[in-house]
């Protein structure tokens, strides 16, 4: 069977800067699983997939432009420690923190810490990188009703939100 539309896929996969720095990779025993052709992935990654097999192992090049986009400047700021959910953790550069705003909360990165402000970028974190995942398809097959109707795939005994 290969990667098409409405097919359910399980694969594993190693995600790393071009240069070859490790980001993260899936757990030996738990694959990451997408319901193919109902955007799941980013498109670069599902238009890769296409055609593929079970057991097939391929590398994928990303470009900023093709995975989170470019970095921008304008998406760092100063606010005030108050907005944060967490203000009475400590917080330190690096720290992945919720953002309280009028239209809602929203991630961000935090890059400096004052005393009453803290600066912050919520850029997506991988924004900016050119980045390879190495795949590993471990299993294809054809989805549900249900799966369809709700696109996105359902893992083992149910849901997979």
């Amino acid at each position: 069977m290969q990667v098409a539309a409405n097919k359910v896929v399980s694969f594993h996969y190693q995600l790393s800067e071009t240069d070859g720095m490790l980001i993260e990779q899936t757990p030996e025993d738990q694959p990451a699983i997408y319901l193919h052709g109902h955007n799941n992935i980013l498109p670069a990654m599902e238009n890769a997939f296409v055609g593929k097999a079970e057991g097939d192992n391929f590398k994928i090049d990303l470009s900023p432009a093709q995975a989170y986009g470019e970095s921008k400047a304008d998406r760092q700021q100063r606010v005030p420690i108050k907005h944060l959910v967490q203000a009475k953790q400590r917080l330190r550069p690096g720290q992945i923190v919720q953002v309280n705003t009028a239209e809602g909360q929203f991630d961000a990165r935090v890059i400096k810490v004052g005393k009453f402000n803290v600066d912050i970028d919520s850029n997506h974190p991988l924004a900016g990188m050119n980045l390879t995942f190495e795949i590993l398809i471990t299993d294809i097959r054809d989805a549900t009703e249900e799966e369809i109707a709700h696109k996105h795939a359902h893992g083992p005994g149910g849901h997979q939100h």
